[in-house]
Parts: C-alpha cells; sequence; structure tokens
C-alpha cells in the first residue's frame, strides 16, 4: 500500500459557546479560512467540520475510553500541510492574524504536530479516483507505560493495514504527533488547557463511499479484531463522524471557491 509523506499539523478546535454553534461553523469556514488560506508555504489546508453529535463511534473496548467527554468533545479540526520545513516560517504573517482572529470563532484550541514525513496519504481510492460520500476521524491516546516507537510501530505495521482492509475507502492519512506543547500555539484570550491524561497521540481520516460504508466499517470483523491490540497500546479510542470536509488550498494553489 503505498503513501506520500507530508509535513502537517492539525489544529482541534471548540466554537465558542456563547452563540450557536452554526454561527461559529460559518464564521470558521467564511471569514477565518479566508487568512489561514493566504499563510505562504501551504500545500494543502483543510478544515474537518465534524458533527453535531459525536458521542464515540469505535465499538466498546474494557479499559479503553471510546465514549467522547463531552466538555472534549471536538468539533471540528484545521488540517495544514505545508510544502516543506521551512514553511511555517514563511507563514509567519498570516499567523500573527490567525491567531488575533481565533477569539472572534473558538473557545479553546490544540495544536497536534508530528516532524516532516510522519503524516502519510495512502493509495486507496478506487481505480480513477472515488468521492467521499463520507468520512470518520479517529484519535488515540497512548497507553501509559507504553513506548512511543511501541505506540508507533503497532500503530504503523499493525492498526493502519487492518483499517485499510476493511473495504473499500476512497480515503486513509494518518498523522502521529510530537508531544503536545502549549508554545507552538498559544493564541490570546483562548484556551488551551490540555491535561497531560487527555493528550492524543495520533489520528486517522477515513473516507467512505457512502454512509453505509461507513456504519458497516465500525462492525466489520476486521475492526473487532483490533480489539487487544488497542487495548495493549492505547488508554482512548475516539472516533467522530464528519458532517463535511472543505478544501481551501489544494497543491498549493489557493480555491476560488472550497472544495467538498
Amino acid at each position: 500500500m503505498g503513501a506520500e509523506r507530508h509535513f502537517s499539523s492539525s489544529i482541534l478546535l471548540w466554537v465558542r459557546d456563547d452563540q450557536s454553534r452554526q454561527t461559529g461553523m460559518d464564521y470558521w469556514k467564511g471569514p477565518h479560512s479566508s487568512i489561514i488560506a493566504a499563510t505562504k508555504g501551504l500545500l494543502e489546508y483543510r478544515q474537518i467540520h465534524l458533527a453535531a453529535v459525536n458521542p464515540g463511534r469505535w465499538p466498546a473496548i474494557d479499559g479503553v475510553e471510546t465514549e467522547i467527554p463531552p466538555d472534549r468533545r471536538i468539533d471540528g479540526v484545521a488540517e495544514v500541510t505545508f510544502r516543506s520545513a521551512v514553511s511555517p516560517v514563511l507563514g509567519r504573517t498570516q499567523t500573527k492574524l490567525a491567531y488575533q482572529d481565533e477569539v472572534n470563532v473558538f473557545r479553546r484550541t490544540l495544536l497536534y504536530a508530528g516532524p516532516p514525513g510522519s503524516s502519510r496519504w495512502y493509495d486507496v481510492a478506487p481505480a480513477g479516483g472515488g468521492a467521499s460520500g463520507a468520512r470518520a476521524m479517529i484519535y488515540l491516546r497512548r497507553r501509559p507505560g507504553v513506548p512511543g516507537r511501541a505506540f508507533r510501530r503497532f500503530f504503523k505495521r499493525d492498526f493502519i493495514p487492518a483499517l485499510a482492509a476493511t473495504g473499500p475507502l476512497t480515503e486513509l492519512r494518518t498523522q502521529t504527533f510530537l508531544p503536545w506543547s502549549k508554545k507552538l500555539w498559544d493564541t490570546p484570550d483562548v484556551a488551551h488547557d490540555n491535561p497531560a491524561g487527555q493528550h492524543l497521540h495520533a489520528s486517522v481520516s477515513l473516507g467512505f463511499p457512502d454512509e453505509a460504508a461507513r456504519s458497516t466499517f465500525f462492525s466489520a470483523p476486521a475492526v473487532a479484531d483490533l480489539t487487544a491490540g488497542l487495548a495493549a497500546h492505547v488508554s482512548a479510542v475516539h472516533a467522530y463522524d464528519v458532517d463535511a470536509a472543505l478544501t481551501f488550498v489544494r497543491d498549493g494553489r489557493i480555491l476560488p471557491h472550497y472544495e467538498a
């Protein structure tokens, strides 16, 4: 299974709760997106809008948190993929504007990033390409006492191949994260509370032909077969339904209109 390696970061987002959720999501999609899209050095900028109701899609596992705690339930994810390792430096001007604008829409933001090459986009789409009629986002928390190297080995050698074997996927992207640090994204007047026991260590973005295929995935034998491996390596698996994935920059080009 071939894969492209990229340098990516993900900003987990919670919209302000003093206005309607839809108001916040619309502002993120509108005025805030124009700030990020203009950042120099981007290969891709994509917004993942998560469904409003997301108790946790992953089947229950003893000793693993599969129900998403309400206050830690994410509203959306800003996925940014850079052209090179120096791109974050090139985009500092727009990043400062994004810092200042966050308070207009978000109450909490947490940035997770991995080293260059740790983000992987797998070649799983059917011949000729295929649109994603439904998507899911999965976040994993490493179990205390499990070394990072052992976790990443399980993630890459066991977890991802098993997911790819569940059936037809239109998208499979993964990220493994460096240790979280508030200093990487310490925006003013926005919360960045992230207790050590809540840190995340990897993510998976999955695309499916339709919602029926997404539901079938979570009940697939291959997913159930991962139970023992997951319980040994992770303390939490948070699986979200995605409402929409909107792309504003593709191949370094700002799109005149976002693409779903």
